[in-house]
């Protein structure tokens, strides 16, 4: 809410507290545009690095600052600062890419801010500047992506960083119409992971421990295994023909769920680990040099993949606010991230009050 120049924002302070704070509506300068927010998500690295620890590390990439959270933003330009390239104008209705470089270092050079080698220039929205839990957003211009009708501003959230992330893990993957692909963790990435896979025309399975997850995959129409069934691991390679999947997506980032996805990949399999955090202890010669499998680390798009990916899901007419189970306003952030630290939540977005009755109206 706005009061005579003045805004409200989230700010995190760890050990599962959040407060809400005023700010001013900032104004933006030379090659700045202001955002009025529509929707900004909620993703896991939040809870798994500010929120849950008692002492958020202040240092390094994941390092926060306390400013206003959410590094998934997505909003309409209401004011342009100087030197804007003429391509922005208000109204428009854009994704901020949430990694911000330093424009000059070989990474930022090729569009892979998140790689951005400066130890001064680069930072997160939500991390380092301050993000999109908030009325308005001051952002670099050069962090913009155009969000492309018929998409949604919550749409738009969910591209910012997870399913951007999950994009880019099926790039990785080179996935195509000839493969089977496993995706371990049905939290909100690897939904993402999984509809984008089908849409690039693989033959798809889910594996998750969590009923309700496992009911949320099933009804956007995801074929998902009990990963907590002692049967399990037999049952992917009877459903793969014997063979195993030739892709394995982790966005678990646990340690059983990591290992099932090595032991039933077949020869010459892609895996990409995808999932934060953990780690996953195996026999190197007989499960990845005597199978030749391919291992990939994958963090996030880069800027020009999630403009690609904008593309990509107006074509497919994939609508990735169907991931999306909650929706609150900025002053109910503290019921937000609660509920979503529960685990009993798909996707939750933090939205205006008008995007918010969009989407409700929608369901």
């Amino acid at each position: 809410m706005t009061t005579d120049n003045i805004m409200s924002g989230v700010v995190i302070k760890g050990s599962r507290r959040v407060a809400i704070q005023d700010y001013p509506i900032p104004v933006p300068g030379v090659g700045e545009v202001l955002l009025e927010m529509q929707a900004s998500g909620l993703c896991g690295s939040d809870l798994r690095a500010i929120y849950r620890p008692e002492n958020p590390k202040s240092e390094g990439a994941e390092g926060y600052r306390g400013v206003i959270a959410g590094h998934e933003p997505c909003g309409k330009i209401v004011a342009i600062g100087q030197n804007v390239s003429p391509e922005w104008k208000v109204n428009d209705r854009v994704v901020v890419y949430h990694i911000h470089g330093c424009g000059s270092c070989r990474e930022c050079r090729a569009g892979r801010f998140i790689s951005c080698h400066s130890e001064t220039g680069r930072e997160a929205y939500g991390w380092q500047r301050n993000g999109g839990h908030s009325d308005y957003i001051l952002t670099s211009a050069a962090d913009l992506v155009r969000l492309l009708e018929p998409l949604s501003y919550i749409d738009g959230s969910v591209i910012a960083c997870g399913l951007g992330t999950a994009y880019a893990a099926t790039l990785r993957a080179q996935i195509s119409g000839l493969d089977t692909v496993l995706v371990t963790g049905m939290g909100p990435v690897g939904l993402g992971a999984a509809l984008l896979a089908q849409k690039e025309g693989a033959n798809v399975y889910g594996l998750e421990v969590d009923p309700a997850r496992r009911q949320a995959a099933e009804e956007l129409g995801i074929y998902t295994l009990d990963g907590a069934s002692p049967k399990v691991k037999e049952t992917i390679i009877e459903l793969t023909g014997g063979y195993g999947p030739s892709v394995v997506i982790d966005c678990s980032g646990h340690p059983s769920a990591r290992l099932t996805g090595l032991e039933v990949a077949r020869e010459w399999a892609r895996i990409v680990f995808v999932g934060e955090g953990g780690s996953v202890t195996f026999d190197v010669s007989p499960l990845v040099i005597h199978k030749s499998l391919t291992i990939y680390g994958s963090w996030v798009c880069s800027i020009s993949q999630m403009e690609s990916l904008v593309e990509n899901l107006v074509k497919w007419k994939l609508f990735p606010e169907k991931v999306v189970s909650h929706v609150f306003s900025v002053h109910e952030a503290e019921k937000a991230y609660a509920l979503f630290d529960s685990g009993k939540s798909g996707k939750v977005i933090i939205a205006s009050e008008e995007e918010a009755k969009r989407w409700k109206e929608s369901k």
